[in-house]
């Protein structure tokens, strides 16, 4: 008798629902994808100047980095940028808190999740992706800056899309502002030790195309010494 063969095991795909028996998109599917990104681009031209931030969902009030990303919503916000984030609580939710406190604008580009995400109190305008990738590409146009507080998985992913863009020069170079020394240097002396040094993976100039601060008024600084003007043109050049 011929062996069984073991079952490959099920794999479930954003793009899938459960239950489909392969990969083609129907129809339906395929205007979704389409009208988030309609919806999408069009929330964001609404933004000439704009600073995305990244940080964990579950920091806590009390923790340092919370606050420090509630301060630096409130200074970018009062230096007329739009604050923009994934939408959550945590780090995102401290930013999009310290702009509405500052009366600026607030945008939350959130995602449908079963669990953890969900949309915080302190957007003034939002919009929920279905899908990652959709997301993905709006949180990679929509700003003249990144600043990456701690985080996990998710804000590491955002991290590596933007640097990846900029190296590969498919977005023009924007400032990416790494914020926690203590958080941060591990991975950059990993980069400069093992990535560069020893595997020569990538090149001396990659290790420069962000910089570490500890602090909202580090972040804020690193953004006033540049020339505005020049930031709200990295969008229509992207």
């Amino acid at each position: 008798m011929e062996a069984m063969r073991p079952k490959r095991p099920s794999v479930e795909h954003e793009l899938l629902q459960q239950g489909d028996e392969d990969v083609s998109l129907t129809s339906w599917r395929i205007f979704r994808i389409m009208s988030e990104f309609v919806a999408g681009f069009e929330l964001l031209r609404r933004y000439r100047l704009a600073a995305t931030i990244f940080g964990s969902a579950r920091a806590l009030p009390d923790d340092r980095w919370y606050q420090e990303s509630q301060k630096l919503g409130y200074l970018l916000a009062k230096d007329g940028f739009a604050i923009i984030t994934g939408g959550g609580g945590g780090i995102m939710g401290a930013a999009n808190k310290g702009a509405y406190e500052a009366g600026g604008e607030s945008v939350g580009l959130n995602i449908r999740l079963p669990h953890e995400q969900r949309l915080n109190s302190y957007v003034t305008d939002s919009e929920t992706f279905h899908f990652f990738f959709t997301r993905k590409v709006m949180l990679s146009f929509a700003s003249e800056a990144y600043i990456y507080f701690p985080g996990g998985f998710g804000t590491m992913d955002e991290f590596f899309e933007i640097v990846t863009l900029i190296q590969t020069k498919k977005i023009s170079r924007v400032p990416i502002i790494l914020v926690g020394t203590d958080y941060w240097q591990p991975l950059i002396e990993w980069f400069e030790g093992t990535m560069l040094a020893k595997y020569r993976a990538i090149g001396k100039k990659d290790t420069s195309l962000f910089q570490i601060v500890d602090s909202a008024e580090e972040a804020r600084e690193v953004l006033r010494a540049l020339d505005t003007s020049d930031l709200e043109t990295i969008k229509g050049t992207a």
